[in-house]
């Protein structure tokens, strides 16, 4: 990777995947492709991954000897022409073939991002700045359905010009509908452009949706009559007038077909060296989705007699604000300013950092996961996760706790929808008995428990419990939820630990979709962090808490001299003695257990299939991680938990993969790649069918374990790990904005944001309103930080630490600075 990417701007060949996500949370998005291309138009509340709605702008520029016309994009990239599903039939029907400016550069500064377009002997340059509202602690303007795009054509030509700007778009909203049934698509004018719409449809009521294009130029010209025909006529006919420089103005036709698409145009005159920037207001309605995932979810499409109403199904919040789209393209007219100016002062805010370049990379690229369909946001507010995206649908429903135990971002930055996950887990998705579905439904309700609990999961959500009553100060909210804190507790002890040993011995079910026998450095430094924070809460209920003080301090031996080598902590496999049945009476509950004859035999030698046992697991110490971050403090002997860290460096980073043997899922990494191992087992005593996961490269464990090395002062080895990550996202290969596990823009890779915590060791506490500051730079430093309340900078100038706000304000009553 060049330096340039590391710093956000990207060049050539690393432009060739580049998709950046714009949109709300919960809201769906529309990417800006480093070309300047849109893609990945998904606006249904699902995704829509590598589809392209032919939707683009482009400029005219008027000659009396000709006038010269471009479709404002670089070059195609080399995976569009061929490779794709539909390339073998010449991508009919694309904008591909039009003529396009040869040089394009992008600059990622989240959540803005710039595309810059040059072409030798045109006599035009043109910068695209692509943003959508991004502020911390507004979480409602952040869930705007709403995208919008700066052209600023500048002319660099020795005379004055005439052209025209335009922008055009095909009805990607369009449904098919039934035989014998008329079509319900149109395209209508706005107030300063068109809105692409379809209609429900008696079988399809989740169809309905509005797509929204609208201009600042008073003088623009729209056409909601696109040339109708067969063909390649609608997108032939859309050329020949950008290419004439003609402004067309038509009404939308009231007989035959609707129109395919609709167009803008906005002519101007430039003279020489002078610059004009245009506005493009995007935003979009889609009130009803057809994603319901749950015990009692609907399993027919609608075309039946049986109760399909939409409140059945996945409502977004904005549904809930905004009556139509007229309402919601009015509101962000009349907002886009405020927006952007709030949303300029956070990226200014997070980029005026001294932070390394592949720290603030990290942790702006997956930021935009906030913006992808793997977030959604309901009606009533609460937020809802997928683990990532499919090409086509969500993968991994539920904001499954163990997966989005790792994502650090939402509670600093939008600590409402973060406890609204907690109010979720404890209160909806935990039964009577403390037992919790790590898989929450959407719409949001009781959920069944016909499955094992996640230990991780389960136990990470108690420290999270904690962390945000520290994050929020809200102690009347704590108090509202600690009796089901304590029932999810009880539950994990008298389940996984019944013998009151301090450690989970019993069969526990974890993030690797597996359940570890035995007790393990991960799961077990869980039980510490979650015993611990029962144990500050519990004092702070002024209740008894000496049962879980005593449970805690015989963990924590047990992992320091039973689980520990010297190196780092592992695992001891066991599976006889325990009130678990036989793991081969019990596979019909996992997943993919499947214990055939020979796994039989292997049962007998080794013990349950998918274990680590004597291996150096990334994840080792995870609880240990967690425990820090929520302001736990430590949970286990420090210099033992820096050898772990170091062990993992060791042994499981590889700065090239070509040697590695790894026959489960190699795309995450492979060939000359470098990446950090899930595990590995340098005493040489592998298991021979270890957890399923156990040879590939997950970026989210990748940053968790960079991030837990740094907050322990090995902060180089953890930077090396960052580098490689974003190595491999460089755009060449992969998408910067998109780092996957089980999907596209996974959950998991927002553990990054706690590289923030471990260069700065910075932490706000609400309940003391105490600014803690510990950071392993030497030095004076700079650095983003975001409260319940307001975000700025933090850091320490001349040896002295400070804190200011860009926008909102906390009360801080002292700064502990920790050198």
């Amino acid at each position: 990777m060049s330096k340039n990417c590391l710093e956000g701007v990207y060049q050539g060949e690393n432009l060739s995947y580049l998709a950046f996500p714009m949109g709300g949370m919960g809201a769906g998005m529309v990417c800006l492709d480093g070309n300047g291309a849109f893609s990945d138009i998904s606006i249904k509340h699902q995704p829509d991954i590598y589809t392209d709605s032919n939707m683009f702008a482009a400029i005219c520029v008027k000659n009396r000897n000709g006038n010269k016309a471009k479709v404002l994009e670089g070059p195609v990239p080399n995976w569009k022409i061929f490779g794709r599903p539909d390339g073998g039939n010449g991508l009919g029907g694309r904008n591909f073939g039009l003529p396009r400016f040869s040089c394009a550069e992008f600059h990622a500064k989240f959540p803005f991002g710039t595309v810059k377009l040059q072409e030798k002997n045109f006599p035009i340059t043109a910068e695209i700045t692509g943003w959508s509202p991004f502020i911390p602690g507004d979480a409602d303007n952040s869930s705007l359905p709403v995208a919008g795009l700066e052209y600023t054509i500048t002319n660099r030509s020795g005379a004055k010009i005439e052209a025209v700007w335009s922008f055009h778009s095909f009805n990607f909203l369009r449904v098919n509908p039934a035989k014998d049934m008329p079509r319900r698509d149109s395209v209508r004018r706005s107030p300063n452009g068109f809105i692409l719409n379809q209609e429900s449809m008696p079988d399809k009521f989740w169809a309905r949706g509005a797509f929204c294009a609208e201009t600042d130029a008073k003088n623009a010209k729209v056409d909601c009559a696109m040339f109708r025909g067969g063909w390649f006529d609608p997108l032939t006919l859309t050329w020949k007038n950008i290419e004439s420089g003609n402004c067309v103005e038509n009404k939308a036709p009231t007989s035959g077909a609707p129109s395919p698409g609709g167009s803008i145009y906005v002519p101007f005159s430039l003279a020489s060296g002078k610059s004009i920037t245009v506005k493009l207001m995007l935003s979009w309605f889609v009130p009803y989705s057809n994603v319901a995932v749950g015990k009692d979810s609907p399993s027919c499409s609608g075309n039946c007699d049986c109760d399909n109403s939409p409140d059945k199904y996945y409502q977004p919040w904005y549904s809930g604000k905004f009556k139509n789209a007229g309402g919601l393209s009015a509101y962000w007219r009349k907002s886009y300013v405020e927006l952007k100016k709030s949303s300029a002062l956070f990226s200014e805010s997070f980029y005026d950092s001294t932070l390394p370049a592949e720290v603030l990379n990290a942790i702006g690229a997956n930021l935009a996961i906030l913006k992808s369909p793997t977030v959604l946001r309901q009606k009533d507010g609460r937020l809802w996760g997928w683990e990532g995206c499919g090409d086509k649908g969500g993968c991994c429903h539920g904001s499954c706790t163990h997966v989005w135990n790792y994502a650090q971002a939402i509670p600093h930055i939008f600590p409402s929808l973060e406890k609204s996950l907690r109010d979720t887990e404890f209160n909806v998705s935990q039964d009577e008995n403390g037992h919790q579905n790590f898989r929450s439904c959407i719409p949001i309700r009781p959920a069944d428990h016909n499955f094992h609990a996640a230990a991780d999961g389960q136990l990470g959500g108690i420290m999270k419990i904690y962390r945000e009553w520290r994050i929020s100060g809200d102690s009347a909210w704590l108090r509202n939820i600690w009796p089901r804190v304590k029932s999810s507790l009880d539950f994990c002890i008298e389940k996984w630990d019944p013998e009151h040993r301090g450690v989970l011995i019993e069969p526990h079910h974890n993030t690797y979709d597996i359940e570890f026998w035995g007790a393990d450095g991960m799961c077990s430094s869980f039980y510490l962090g979650a015993l611990k924070a029962a144990i500050k809460i519990g004092e702070f209920m002024k209740e008894d808490v000496s049962f879980y003080s005593k449970l805690y301090g015989k963990g924590r031996n047990y992992l320091e001299k039973d689980l520990y080598n010297g190196e780092y902590f592992y695992q001891k496999v066991q599976w006889k003695g325990l009130k678990a049945d036989d793991p081969t009476k019990g596979c019909n509950v996992g997943i993919n257990m499947n214990y055939s004859k020979e796994a039989a035999a292997l049962l007998v030698k080794e013990g349950p299939k998918y274990q680590y046992g004597k291996g150096c697991l990334s994840d080792g110490v995870l609880g240990a991680w967690m425990a820090e971050l929520c302001g736990l403090g430590e949970i286990l002997d420090q210099a033992k938990v820096r050898k772990h860290l170091v062990s993992i460096y060791k042994y499981n980073f590889k700065k090239d993969l070509s040697h590695h043997a790894n026959p489960q899922r190699p795309g995450y990494a492979l060939g000359s790649e470098g990446g950090l191992l899930l595990c590995s087992w340098p005493k040489g005593d592998a298991l021979s069918l270890p957890f399923p996961y156990s040879n590939e490269v997950w970026t989210g464990i990748e940053y968790q374990a960079a991030s837990h090395m740094i907050q322990a002062g090995e902060v180089q080895k953890g930077l090396h790990i960052v580098k490689a990550v974003r190595l491999r996202y460089d755009g060449r290969i992969r998408n910067p904005f998109n780092e996957y596990e089980c999907g596209h823009f996974y959950a998991r890779a927002m553990s990054s944001y706690a590289l923030l915590q471990g260069m700065t060791g910075v932490r706000y506490d609400a309940v003391e309103k105490i600014l803690y500051i510990s950071p392993t730079i030497k030095g004076d430093f700079k650095s983003f930080f975001s409260a319940d309340g307001g975000f700025g900078s933090v850091g320490v100038k001349n040896g002295k630490p400070f804190a200011k706000f860009a926008k909102g304000k906390i009360e801080i009553r002292r700064i502990e600075y920790i050198k």
